[in-house]
């Protein structure tokens, strides 16, 4: 019977650098090793906990110097939440990570023939940037370093937060995020108080019992604030949602947040925490809240997609609206195909249309494309309320949708946008769009690794004239990527 390596601890290693998915790196006997929520300048003692051919991973056990580039994150909850793990890291360090990334997932590993790249646009709000935030009610929090099981009764074993990373089961209690404007916290706080002082049961999910399952909240530019309510499969035992401990929830809120301008409830009684397929009724006030960007407003309702940063959506979209509107700059070389004098524009993975809206006015006609349908329905409510009427969307699955004979109803794009989910773009879809030959991509992409994949499959007929890094999320390693290219004549 073989017995298991013991993993070693290591001394005295010193961080070198932040790698791609946030983690610090450092170099142990020819192999890279992987270190979370470390600094570059650190000095560290690691517990190896993963042992490989060619790389290592650990955490921390001990800090014997910090780096002179650490700082004291802002947030309490640091080190147990698994969000904003680059509290620690100075902001302008964390662009520099993440322009570095952009350059090594393109140009190093995606070995693309791409420019210069363009300085990230970093945000000006690094604390109280989201506009949405979903949180997990359960009976079993993630208990704290401490904290003694046996001594923690029921009621204090409630929590209502976000999920700890590697544990389906377990969800940290927040009391305080700095990532959403309150009244985030403050409503949060007082749906777990008032559950607690009325016995309503929390969401257990091993065994997918419990009355309070989720909840959602939304913020907007415009100062509105929307609230879901996600209740588990003990709701359907009340036959009467009107007279039912729900309803008084429900109602309590309305009376302590008058600001709530969008109050709704979902049922739940599925093995998962997916809500897109479930019905949405709303209790108190409008069944949506409205986002605004130049003279545009857009409709977002409780199963929207709408960028989580506003302020960084907007300088977003006006980098893809200066790159499609590029008449006399990067693309006026006589080897690229000009834009039609018209221009068709089509917005692939439109959500709520807020590119393709964005865009509207440059061109003769817009056509967005998403896969949810509730999310189309917004973005003809968007269009109608800002009285565009060259702008025609669809529901349905990307590589059923776009095919050759829609592209012959709709009209021959010469710009595309494609934005799509962190996945990429499905090669059918890719097939046609260079069967349809646009003179323009313009490619946003939350995912630089696939967005490297799915540019290898147009730079035989496209050159890449610019890319421009945008930071969406603060504090974590996640950026957003713009791809401009032209097809050559």
């Amino acid at each position: 019977m073989s017995r298991k390596k013991v993993k070693p601890l290591l001394e005295n290693i010193t961080i070198e650098a932040v790698a791609a998915e946030g983690k610090a790196v450092a170099h142990v006997d020819g192999k890279v090793l992987f270190v979370p929520q470390a600094v570059p300048g650190d000095v560290v003692n690691v517990q190896v906990t993963r042992m490989r051919t060619s790389y290592l991973e650990g955490y921390v056990t001990e800090m014997l110097q910090p780096s002179p580039y650490r700082i004291e994150p802002v947030c309490g909850h640091y080190g147990d939440c698994g969000g904003c793990k680059w509290q620690v890291l100075p902001y302008s360090m964390q662009l520099e990570c993440k322009q570095q990334q952009v350059q090594d997932q393109l140009k190093r590993i995606g070995h693309l023939p791409i420019p210069e790249i363009l300085p990230i646009i970093g945000s000006e709000k690094q604390y109280y940037y989201r506009n949405k935030l979903e949180f997990t009610f359960s009976s079993r929090r993630w208990l704290l370093k401490g904290e003694d099981p046996e001594a923690v009764s029921p009621a204090e074993r409630c929590g209502l937060g976000f999920h700890i990373g590697g544990f389906f089961d377990k969800v940290l209690d927040i009391t305080k995020c700095h990532l959403q404007r309150e009244p985030s916290n403050e409503i949060r706080n007082f749906i777990k108080s008032y559950a607690i002082s009325h016995e309503m049961s929390f969401f257990d999910l091993r065994e997918q019992v419990g009355l309070l399952r989720n909840m959602v909240l939304r913020t907007s530019s415009t100062g509105e604030v929307m609230v879901t309510v996600v209740f588990g499969p003990e709701a359907l035992e009340y036959p009467d949602f009107n007279n039912s401990p729900m309803a008084s929830l429900l109602d309590a809120l309305v009376i302590e947040f008058p600001q709530i301008t969008s109050l709704n409830y979902q049922i739940n009684n599925k093995k998962n925490d997916t809500t897109a397929d479930l019905d949405v009724f709303t209790w108190s006030g409008r069944d949506c809240i409205y986002e605004q960007m130049e003279q545009l407003k857009f409709k977002i309702g409780p199963k929207s997609f709408y960028q989580t940063n506003s302020e960084q959506a907007y300088r977003l979209y006006s980098v893809v609206r200066s790159f499609a509107c590029d008449e006399s700059g990067l693309a006026a070389d006589a080897k690229y195909v000009k834009v039609d004098e018209n221009p068709v524009v089509y917005d692939l993975y439109t959500g709520t249309g807020t590119i393709a809206l964005f865009l509207a006015s440059m061109a003769s006609k817009v056509v967005g494309i998403e896969y949810v349908p509730e999310a189309i329905e917004d973005a003809w409510s968007n269009a109608s309320f800002n009285g565009i009427d060259n702008a025609s969307f669809y529901a349905g699955d990307m590589k059923d949708v776009l095919n050759a004979s829609f592209i012959e109803e709709n009209g021959t794009p010469s710009i595309v946008v494609l934005d799509p989910p962190r996945a990429g773009v499905h090669p059918d879809v890719a097939k046609v769009l260079l069967e349809a030959s646009p003179a323009r991509i313009i490619y946003v992409s939350c995912n630089p690794a696939s967005q490297a994949r799915d540019l290898a499959a147009f730079t035989g007929q496209y050159d890449i004239l610019a890319v421009q890094p945008v930071d969406m999320f603060p504090h974590t390693h996640h950026v957003e990527n713009v791809v401009y290219l032209a097809k050559r004549s």
